[in-house]
């Protein structure tokens, strides 16, 4: 509970124009981008420092006070939505450009810089940052960090942590710790890599060095239109085979490009065609000719309708804007609907793309495909009405997604983390020794349980607050639990 005492020595520490505490001011902070879910924040903070965060989360570590931090909001696991009348730190006011060293290819931004700021501070000297989420306008480098975010380039270049080579980091005392190395590996166990991805459970990244990349010298963007999602999929893992690793890979399916092409990113394609693919090609000018030549030859082995290279940059960045925006998109053919992220052996997209349009038809609600084909990346966004109560029904169509995604031997998340959404799927797909251990891990970090408490690693609590029904039996939670303090006690040993 944020109480008197707390919001006036926060308002000591940051001053009263950067502490937010009534419902009013606070009511904008109740949920990141998932929205099944909402709770007011007990107040709200605006840092500029590292020295700021470490100071306040020394005041709410004494007082015991649970907090969750916050880039942009753009996250759609609910990872940084409040759950017990937290204090909300916003890092909207860190958002600075600390260094650029453009010899040796590294800049350091504060966590609440633009992604796409970024690349473009740089591209006039021929850099970028390769990390391009769909939400890249907006989202923010410390959001990225925290859920290990991805894109649509991830296939070849990866994604965040591949990315990442040091941090400040302000544990959950208030210490402030310097992670990896601006050059080479960091010596010793990567803590780095422990944090990156961990959804801001075990502390604050509050300055973030990140490799830029030199630009390719040619870039080529391919469309190919298919009557079967089989045969794109087959192309997909055909590419593979050849020995072609694309920048990029996207598919869509009908109802996707029908949401799009509703939009002012309007592409114009077949309303009889089942999925498209867009596929990027880069580096050397000559290289970029034969493998654009044979990405279109697989195509063609697997019985494409219509494959063809974008004619002009202006035609390429429309491709690229329908594919980015099909998200938003969807909300011009449903009144609510919910991103679903796993991932799947690419081998398994054919057969697990008709095992989800018989979850959609067996629960009435249609499910659009929007998705990383390249690395089997898979955003099924289920469409349903809230005022119709169909909430309840997306969620379990959305639990029946990720539990397929475990049976075929992928994932329950590629890149938008765990939050609040996927808790309780996350005993779905780990055992419980292996969720008590990395409990052990973070109570190691934050021992009174306040750095974002109640996301990523399922409680008993937790469990039936945010779902409603335990999928787990709370006896077997107890097992966990019961686990955790042996390995944690194990540990301090």
């Amino acid at each position: 509970m944020v109480t008197e005492y707390v919001l006036r020595k926060l308002e000591e520490i940051l001053g009263a124009a950067n502490v937010y505490a009534s419902p009013a001011q606070v009511k904008a902070y109740e949920c990141d981008g998932y929205v099944a879910f909402k709770s007011l924040p007990g107040a709200v903070v605006f840092p500029e420092s590292t020295e700021d965060v470490s100071r306040i989360l020394k005041l709410l570590s004494e007082e015991r006070v649970p907090y969750v931090a916050r880039g942009a909001g753009t996250g759609l696991t609910g990872g940084a939505t409040p759950t017990r009348g937290d204090v909300v730190i916003s890092l909207a006011k860190m958002d600075r450009l600390l260094s650029l060293d453009l010899d040796n290819h590294r800049a350091v931004v504060q966590p609440g810089f633009v992604n796409l700021e970024l690349t473009k501070r740089v591209s006039g000297r021929s850099f970028y940052y390769a990390p391009d989420p769909s939400s890249q306008s907006v989202c923010t480098i410390g959001g990225n960090f925290a859920e290990n975010a991805g894109g649509s380039h991830c296939l070849k270049y990866g994604v965040t942590t591949n990315h990442v080579t040091a941090a400040t980091v302000v544990l959950p005392d208030g210490e402030i710790v310097e992670l990896g190395s601006s050059f080479g590996d960091a010596d010793g166990l990567d803590l780095l890599g422990l944090f990156v991805g961990s959804e801001g459970t075990l502390g604050i990244a509050t300055e973030i060095t990140v490799k830029i990349l030199k630009k390719p010298q040619a870039v080529q963007t391919i469309m190919a239109l298919f009557d079967r999602v089989e045969d794109a999929s087959a192309s997909v893992s055909g590419f593979i085979a050849e020995g072609i690793i694309p920048a990029a890979c996207e598919m869509m399916d009908q109802l996707a490009m029908q949401a799009v092409d509703k939009s002012r990113y309007h592409v114009g394609y077949p309303s009889d065609v089942e999925a498209v693919l867009i596929v990027e090609v880069d580096g050397l000018e000559a290289s970029v000719r034969a493998l654009s030549q044979r990405v279109m030859d697989v195509c063609l082995k697997n019985g494409v309708r219509e494959v063809r290279s974008a004619k002009s940059e202006e035609e390429r960045a429309l491709w690229w804007s329908s594919r980015k925006m099909a998200f938003p998109a969807i909300g011009r053919i449903s009144p609510d609907y919910m991103v679903q992220d796993g991932v799947i052996p690419r081998s398994r997209l054919a057969d697990v793309l008709k095992r989800i349009e018989s979850i959609s038809q067996t629960s009435g609600l249609r499910i659009a495909n929007v998705f990383h084909a390249g690395d089997g990346n898979l955003h099924p966004l289920i469409c349903y009405d809230s005022k119709k109560g169909e909430t309840e029904i997306a969620q379990d169509v959305g639990r029946q997604i990720l539990e397929l995604c475990v049976d075929v031997g992928g994932s329950i998340t590629g890149e938008h983390g765990v939050g609040i959404e996927k808790i309780v799927e996350m005993q779905y797909q780990f055992t419980q020794e292996e969720l008590a251990l990395q409990q052990a891990i973070r109570d190691q970090l934050d021992p009174k349980g306040l750095c974002n408490a109640g996301k990523l690693i399922p409680t008993p609590s937790r469990c039936m607050e945010m779902k409603g029904v335990a999928h787990p039996t709370v006896s077997s939670m107890e097992q966990i639990l019961s686990a955790s303090a042996s390995v944690q006690t194990h540990i301090a040993r």
